[in-house]
């Protein structure tokens, strides 16, 4: 074996891997700290799915976001920062200049409290990159009081944070 093989075999066993994880969850509380739902992320081609449960809250559509802090002090979760949003853009799915990253459809929460569904978060990761919900800061999975109308920036007219839950790995 040549010194260049032993030299390149020695590096690839000491270099540390960085991966991204597969998986992501947040548990989402409310304002008084109860459990209200999870949400779980996992990689996907070309982004990260999001599946999320809820109970126990307001029927109809809440708005529901990933914003750009892993944080989630009660009562409002103003900690949770804006929408995650590394690109600049402006609010919205259907905002002709593009969505923030964080943007997800709206939750539909049935006359029962209970709702549940699966989205697409386009363009990020689960690294820690700057498309990565593990950057320095981390990130939140955040559901709002009213429906988000999809186009008013910087939060689609979608209330006060009513849940949240920091994205933690595994």
């Amino acid at each position: 074996m040549s010194r260049l093989a032993v030299f390149a075999a020695a590096l690839a066993f000491a270099a540390p891997t960085f991966a991204a994880p597969a998986t992501a969850h947040a548990d989402l509380a409310d304002a008084k700290g109860a459990k209200v739902g999870s949400a779980v992320l996992s990689g996907a081609d070309g982004g990260v799915h999001v599946a999320i449960k809820v109970h126990g809250l307001a029927p109809g559509k809440h708005g529901l976001h990933v914003h750009a802090a892993g944080k989630c002090d009660a009562p409002d979760f103003m900690t949770s920062g804006s929408h995650f949003n590394p690109g600049g853009k402006k609010h919205g799915l259907k905002s002709a200049a593009g969505a923030h990253l964080g943007d997800l459809p709206n939750l539909e929460v049935g006359a029962d409290g209970k709702g549940e569904g699966h989205f697409m978060l386009k363009g990020v990761t689960l690294g820690e990159g700057p498309d990565g919900l593990f950057g320095p800061a981390g990130s939140a999975v955040v559901i709002h009081e009213k429906v988000d109308d999809e186009t008013s920036d910087p939060g689609g007219n979608s209330g006060a944070r009513i849940a949240c839950g920091v994205v933690t790995r595994g």
